[in-house]
């Protein structure tokens, strides 16, 4: 199964409080408070979005957290990297791949393909995507099969 681990979704919902509030500085408590992840997690969050450019941050009695650039410029790919590393659903493909077998492997190709194929999608997907709450929610097909996504009301 592929997913984001917990901390980027809670990175997220950081991320998309901070564009909900473009004409403030927000401070890590005010981020917890407002979206009711806890203190020390924000904190962590935020200081690995800022090492990763995706906020800035100012210090002092007025400082706190914004975004670094607007969200129609912040990618999904852009959060999952800060936050978890590159996606990468194989071993092989990784940037720094250490797959004993790639070199007889005869399916890497096409998880590399793959691979390709999801980190574009995530490219095309900007945290103003992911902000709009009436955005429609995409049908999949599975093996011919449509998959039905639930979502919360």
């Amino acid at each position: 199964m592929l997913r984001i681990s917990k901390l980027t979704d809670y990175g997220t919902v950081l991320l998309a409080h901070l564009a909900a509030n473009p004409a403030s500085v927000c401070s890590a408590a005010d981020v917890a408070a407002a979206t009711g992840i806890a203190l020390p997690t924000v904190s962590k969050l935020l200081k690995s979005l800022a090492r990763s450019g995706l906020v800035t941050s100012t210090r002092g009695a007025n400082g706190g957290y914004e975004l670094s650039r607007g969200p129609t410029e912040i990618s999904a790919a852009d959060i999952i990297d800060a936050l978890d590393g590159p996606v990468s659903i194989t071993e092989c493909s990784s940037s720094d791949s250490l797959c004993e077998h790639e070199g007889v492997c005869s399916v890497g190709g096409a998880w590399q393909r793959v691979n390709i194929a999801i980190r574009r999608a995530l490219d095309d997907v900007t945290l103003s995507d992911l902000l709009r709450t009436n955005s429609p929610v995409p049908q999949f097909r599975f093996a011919g099969t449509p998959i039905n996504i639930e979502t919360k009301s």
